[in-house]
């Protein structure tokens, strides 16, 4: 925290807001509302300091308070660009590499069909994505401590949270029984053969939900709570992870409101617990309890055709 003297006294203010405004950025478990008011914008927050906290003969200073979070909408925007950059690089760097290794007889425009190539384009635009995510807060915006500028925050009983995610699963597809879900989906493609059915699982419950809450309940919500408050920036939040995962529903009604459901219970636990890491332990758990009922139910992703009975 830098030090910066000539703060004049007759501007002192009471030591306890001082507290409240003082606070280490590194241990901040504040409320998400109360981190607005203090962030408003980009400027760091100076806060005066009465000259009567400190012994006769020394100066008063000005507490200078790192506004959080440390990027605003606009880097929020160039994520979104760089994302989508990195997915056209990341599949068609995959895609030349299927087609002259492994597919060396096959159409291109088959290749890029194989799911197989296709998830592992995705790996490798979600690293570079997260390679971006940690040169905008340690380089650009100058926080060395990515987990701590991002609310990482490892939540102390975690196991709280992957029953949670365990749980949300269960009750979501029990309502999904009630809505109107098609029989075909283009996520479907995904699970023709074993190999694909195994290499979708371990994304949805590795890189895929990591990623996704970085960006979503790390970089896109605080930005939108700062500016339009909790109730909006969650449904908001939602809304955009419900957006992500339309494509792969045929944005069917049914099956994006029980992805928006996600997103908002993904939200809220960010904003009560002050902690991406959190949900990150629930969206795993949610995507591992879908997997392990899918391999349970098609004898080790040996009998896919079961999943269309």
């Amino acid at each position: 925290m830098n030090l910066a003297s000539g703060a004049n006294p007759e501007n002192s203010i009471d030591q306890r807001a001082v507290d409240q405004r003082g606070d280490d950025q590194r241990a901040d478990d504040r409320p998400a509302d109360v981190q607005r008011a203090d962030a408003s914008s980009l400027a760091p927050v100076v806060v005066p300091v009465s000259s009567e906290s400190f012994p006769p003969g020394q100066a008063a200073v000005a507490l200078v308070v790192p506004p959080d979070p440390a990027w605003n909408g606009w880097d929020v925007v160039r994520l979104i660009v760089i994302t989508i950059l990195s997915l056209f690089i990341g599949v068609f760097a995959v895609l030349f590499i299927a087609r002259w290794k492994v597919y060396p007889y096959m159409p291109l425009g088959e290749v890029a069909r194989i799911p197989l190539v296709i998830v592992a384009g995705q790996s490798v635009a979600y690293l570079l994505i997260l390679a971006y995510m940690y040169v905008l807060v340690t380089r650009e915006r100058r926080r060395p401590d990515f987990l701590a500028a991002i609310h990482w925050n490892w939540p102390s009983h975690m196991a709280i949270f992957v029953l949670l995610g365990f749980v949300l699963s269960i009750g979501l597809q029990a309502l999904a029984h009630f809505l109107p879900i098609p029989k075909e989906l283009p996520i479907d493609d995904f699970f023709r053969t074993p190999a694909e059915a195994w290499a979708l699982g371990i994304l949805s419950i590795t890189l895929a939900p990591l990623m996704e809450e970085l960006f979503f309940r790390g970089f896109l919500y605080p930005v939108l709570a700062r500016r339009l408050g909790l109730p909006i920036a969650v449904v908001l939040t939602a809304l955009g992870f419900a957006a992500l995962h339309g494509a792969q529903l045929q944005f069917s009604w049914g099956p994006v409101l029980v992805i928006f459901l996600v997103g908002v219970v993904l939200t809220v636990v960010r904003a009560k617990t002050n902690s991406v890491a959190a949900g990150v332990l629930i969206h795993m758990a949610y995507n591992g309890t879908i997997t392990v009922a899918m391999f349970a139910a098609t004898d080790g992703f040996r009998h896919l055709e079961k999943l269309n009975q």
